[in-house]
């Protein structure tokens, strides 16, 4: 999520070393999902979601209700992911005020596609935000999987905030502890410290979101 509009036993737990990582859960008994309800700081809205293991990968599902351009919106949103957190897949439906959004995203062979129309441009990209929720950070921290004092930049196709445009998100997060990152967005032209709990999830979006407690 950027502005104007983070990794494990399972994703409820820390690994020893104090990052977060893909691992998998023991086969004899999966870990429960990991969920969060946020409430929206700029606007009136709120968001919830929650990371579950689907196959050998991994699923964010999630709704938005929220106050978006004066008028009421709601976004159900899914994303699966491989279990490294890589080659995201990405589904979002419900509406913006009058206008309906049905939106599917890929990725498949380095190249990003919205509806099926291809955008090259976004080769770089290799994570997915989703403009209206903070629940895509979680995506860019499981798979770099920080140590504390470590930064890494994670560019993403992000999706606009109107559900109809894939562009590029500059990113940049460095791990100051082990719930902390300092996050940079160039191409938002917002930077914050983000707190994070142990599945991933931003808990603190300074300016945007918090989560509820």
């Amino acid at each position: 999520m950027r502005s104007g509009s983070q990794r494990s036993a399972g994703p409820t737990e820390a690994c020893s070393r104090g990052r977060l990582g893909a691992v998998s859960p023991s086969p004899a008994r999966a870990a429960p999902p990991a969920a969060v309800l946020w409430r929206r700081l700029d606007v009136p809205g709120h968001d919830a979601c929650r990371l579950e293991r689907s196959g050998t990968g991994w699923r964010l599902d999630g709704a938005a209700a929220l106050l978006h351009a004066g008028a009421p919106a709601r976004l159900a949103y899914r994303v699966d992911c491989d279990g490294d957190f890589r080659a995201p897949r990405a589904s979002v439906s419900g509406w913006l005020g009058p206008h309906a959004v049905e939106v599917r995203i890929e990725r498949a062979g380095g190249v990003w596609t919205l509806n099926g129309a291809a955008a090259p441009e976004l080769g770089a990209g290799v994570d997915l935000d989703l403009g209206f929720t903070p629940a895509t950070n979680l995506i860019a921290l499981r798979r770099l999987n920080l140590g504390e004092g470590q930064a890494a930049e994670a560019p993403a196709a992000w999706l606009d905030d109107e559900c109809g445009r894939l562009s590029l998100l500059t990113q940049r997060y460095e791990r100051r502890s082990a719930t902390e990152y300092w996050y940079e967005s160039p191409t938002a032209g917002y930077a914050a410290l983000l707190l994070v709990d142990a599945a991933g999830f931003v808990r603190r979006y300074p300016g945007l979101w918090e989560r509820e407690p």
